[in-house]
This record gives C-alpha cells, structure tokens and sequence, in this order.
C-alpha cells in the first residue's frame, strides 16, 4: 500500500477509535445500535451470498464518494449511477463474487464505518483481494451517503486487465 494510503488508513481507524472510545449517551444510543445492526446484518447476508448488499442498504439517492486518484475515484449520485459506472464493469471482470470478511463495525448516531477485507477470482483466474473503510450515513435504515476508501491499484488493474466480454467479441470478429 502507499504511503497515502497508509495514511488515509490511519486517518480512518483513528475516526473508528474515537467514535467508539467517545460513545453515545441517551437516544443516540438505540439509534446507533439499529444503524450498526441494519449495516452488519446487510454484510452478514452479503456474504452467505443472500439479498442484494447495494439494494437492501443503499438509498436511490446515495451520494457515493470513492476517495483517492484514478478514473473510479470521485462522486456517484443515486444507486443507479454508482452500480452502472463502478460496481458492474468491475463484477463483470470477476468469475466469483467478492466475498466480504468484516474486521470491525463501529457506529454513533447515523455514522457507520466498517473496515473489511474483499476477495473475489477475476476472470483470468488471478485473485483479487483488497481492503475497505466505508463510513455511511443512515437514515431511515438507508445509506444516504458513503465514503469509500480501498487501495484503487488493485481494482483498476483488473478494470485494465480484464476486457468486459462485449469488448472480447468484437476483437475476435475484428
């Protein structure tokens, strides 16, 4: 990992210390342990393969922001153009879906930030593995905003290694 990422990482789990080492006091605190339910209950059936993690959590009206340099790095407004421009052009390079292993869950209010690790085999049989902080912003047991944080290396050589099968068909008839 870079050392930019390296600390964007610290940067991170320190935010998760202090949330938790913080608390929450009073009516905050059922809010807090609904958000972090609805959000490890969304990653438990994400990864026993049930329901659909981007369906099931994420708002129509998200506001994703994926964080760093590169051409996914950026602002998606709403699921749909999230889904359309990040997710399945990279899940139709991968032969298996990513399989999610959370490392920790914190929560305060309606912030949420989970640290976890993905693992998924790309179409030419390589591994992918990567790690993530998302800090999501609930409301009404629906992320309203992300923020995303991964190493983009990994997910952009396998968007520039791994045509998309489309692309494959014309270069074979051309």
């Amino acid at each position: 990992m870079n050392p930019s990422n390296r600390f964007a990482w610290a940067a991170l789990l320190m935010l998760a210390t202090l949330i938790c080492a913080t608390g929450t006091a009073g009516a905050a605190e059922p809010l807090s342990e609904r958000n972090r339910q609805v959000i490890e209950r969304a990653f438990a059936d994400w990864t026993s393969g049930k329901g659909s993690f981007f369906e099931d959590v994420i708002s129509p009206d998200v506001v994703w922001t994926i964080q760093g340099s590169g051409p996914a790095a950026g602002v998606y407004r709403g699921r749909q153009e999230f889904l359309h421009r990040a997710v399945r052009p990279f899940a139709q390079r991968l032969a298996t879906p990513i399989v999610p292993r959370v490392q920790a869950i914190w929560a305060q209010g309606n912030q949420v930030v989970v640290r976890w690790n993905g693992t998924a085999t790309a179409r030419d049989g390589a591994p992918y593995r990567n790690e993530y902080v998302w800090i999501f912003d609930m409301h009404d047991d629906r992320a309203v905003r992300v923020e995303a944080f991964l190493d983009l290396a990994p997910y952009q050589d396998v968007i520039d290694r791994i045509p998309l099968a489309a692309e494959q068909d014309s270069r074979r008839a051309g």
